[in-house]
Order: structure tokens, then sequence, then C-alpha cells
């Protein structure tokens, strides 16, 4: 997902920032605001930016410019959404650009804008639905990790498919889809139930603390665990 240093135009390099910079600052007041107010929150949003840190940094080769690896934005989406997530990855992908040459700096915004927005967003709203649903929330969870995995590397694949739409867009797109399918699946699945393991963990060690970020349960689980 990375796209690396140096692989987009520079019209491609800028149309990504402008839409990625607002999200971010949005971001950074958001955690201003949640720090304030539940100032216990600092070591959450910490463990979700090492959980994205962590998961995004084990690559493996894929598309020409770009690489197949778990995101980790799920967590993140779900816990504090798309905004916070945003800050998050955009912190992450610059100490990988800079330690781990995974990924670049002229194309940060692209990376902030597929992982960080779109794919924690996705997640969050998978989440929500599926408590809306009724189903449980390690079900949601699941899902969630899972599905804001594959929207980031759909994202990746529409962005190389715009600067480099040869022979056509859509046969670019396919091309893009395909390649990424045979690694990204089987690491959305992975990533989905490691992300379960750290939800049920968190519910276990922090069950204040998530009750006061206002995450939505399923009623049941809301008075299971009220008894």
């Amino acid at each position: 997902m990375h796209i690396m240093e140096g692989f987009l135009p520079f019209e491609w390099c800028l149309f990504w920032f402008i839409l990625s910079i607002p999200v971010i600052v949005y971001g950074i007041y958001k955690i201003k605001k949640i720090t304030e107010e539940t100032p216990e929150a600092k070591s959450l949003i910490a463990v979700s930016g090492a959980f994205i840190f962590v998961l995004s940094s084990l690559k493996i080769p894929s598309v020409t410019g770009s690489c197949s690896h778990p995101t980790g934005n799920g967590l993140g989406g779900v816990l504090f959404g798309p905004a916070i997530t945003a800050v998050l990855t955009s912190i992450v992908l610059i100490f990988q650009a800079l330690l781990l040459a995974h990924g670049g700096l002229t194309t940060l915004g692209a990376n902030v804008f597929s992982m960080g927005i779109v794919g924690s967003g996705g997640a969050w709203l998978i989440y929500k639905t599926c408590i809306n649903l009724k189903l449980n929330s390690q079900i949601a969870i699941f899902f969630a990790a899972f599905f804001g995995d594959l929207l980031t590397y759909l994202t990746t694949a529409l962005q190389l498919s715009l600067a480099f739409p040869h022979p056509t867009f859509t046969s670019a797109l396919t091309l893009f889809l395909s390649i990424f399918a045979v690694t990204q699946i089987p690491l959305a699945i992975i990533e989905g139930l490691i992300t379960v393991v750290i939800w049920n963990g968190l519910r276990s060690l922090k069950p204040h603390l998530i009750k006061k970020l206002k995450i939505i349960y399923p009623k049941s689980e809301v008075l299971k665990n009220a008894n």
C-alpha cells in the first residue's frame, strides 16, 4: 500500500496532499479536545498508533511502486474515528519513510488518504453498521479491520490507476486490484483476527475508558457488562 518515494507524478502528489491536510488538521483538533476531556485516552491513542506502526511495517513486495501489508487502521478508526486515525497514520508514515525507507515523503498525502482516511473511515462505518444490525462487537471489529484493510488497497489501486492509466484506467485498475488481491485478502483476514484479540484485551482492561469514548455496543453486551 505504501506508494514509494518519487513514484507518483507531482500533480498527483499535490492533489492527495490537498485532500488529506484538512482531515489531518481536524484530527489534531480532535486529539486536543479528547485528551482534555478524557486525559486517560492518551494511552489508548498511543496504543492505536503503535498498532498501526507495527502491522504496517510488515511489508511484502507487490505492485510495482507499492507493497502489501496489514494496515492496523481498523482499531483506531473504531475507537477514535478517521480524523484522529489520519493523524496517527501520518506520524507512522513519516517515521517509516525516514527510518525504514517504507513509503515516501512526496507520496505521504496519497498514503495518508488511502490508509488513514479511507481505510479507517470505512472501518468506522462498517463497525457502526454491524452494531446497528445487532451483530456481536467481536464480529463487528473483525469486519471493520478486514474491510478497512481492503478499502486501503482499493484506494491505492485507484491512485496508481489514475496516475498511470495504461492502456486505459479500467484495465490498469483491474490489473492493480488483481495483483493486490493475491496477498491482501489473506492479510486482511489475519489482520481482522489480530484486531479482535486486541479488542478483547481493551474491553477487559479498559472497559470504563471505552465507555467514556462512547463506543457503541449491541444492547445485549451492554446489559452483560452492566451485570
